[in-house]
């Protein structure tokens, strides 16, 4: 029990880490042909949830929701990043993305690989449809141009999720019942 208390709240506290070091680096944005960067910022929170349920995603998505409203706000990159200084388009959304990743991932995970790839697909369209359609509701005229950020950025974003989360996921499964091998045979 104190074990695996201790193990959730160390991934937790790597994935949230990692999740802030890919904003400030900016290498959670990846330049796309459409002028806007895709964004992994949210495979971190789908990976935590995958590996230790939705309450670990919710957090780091919590966190990785109020660094971006920080960034947006302290040091922002571009136009559309005073939106994100509202904590309805920056933090909100990415409570949301932990929790039903994790549903996905549970509902498929006797399934492997498809649970994983899906879990991902669906973590990121969590994170695209809630922040656009949040965008939305706050500034009607937007809702024109969600589609196409939907199709230009959005699908891309939920392959390299669905790839991310399949590759990191399963390593660490691996490395997992490696550890375990291990451990019986001492």
């Amino acid at each position: 029990m104190v074990q695996e208390r201790t193990r959730k709240i160390v991934v937790t506290g790597v994935l949230s880490a990692i999740s802030i070091f890919l904003g400030i680096t900016r290498l959670g944005f990846i330049p796309w042909i459409t002028g806007a960067s895709l964004t992994i910022m949210h495979v971190p929170v789908i990976i935590g949830a995958v590996l230790e349920g939705p309450v670990v995603g919710f957090v780091i998505g919590m966190i990785f929701g109020v660094f971006s409203l920080i960034q947006a706000a302290v040091a922002p990159t571009g136009p559309t990043d005073v939106l994100f200084t509202n904590p309805l388009i920056s933090v909100l959304p990415r409570l949301f993305i932990g929790p039903i990743s994790w549903l996905v991932y549970n509902l498929l995970k006797r399934w492997q690989v498809p649970g994983l790839i899906t879990a991902g697909v669906i973590g990121s369209l969590t994170n695209t449809m809630l922040v656009l359609g949040m965008i939305g509701v706050l500034d009607a005229a937007f809702w024109a141009a969600i589609p196409p950020i939907i199709i230009g950025n959005g699908l891309p974003e939920a392959i390299a999720s669905a790839i991310l989360v399949l590759s990191v996921v399963s390593i660490w499964n691996q490395i997992e019942r490696r550890g375990q091998k291990e451990g019986s045979s001492l």
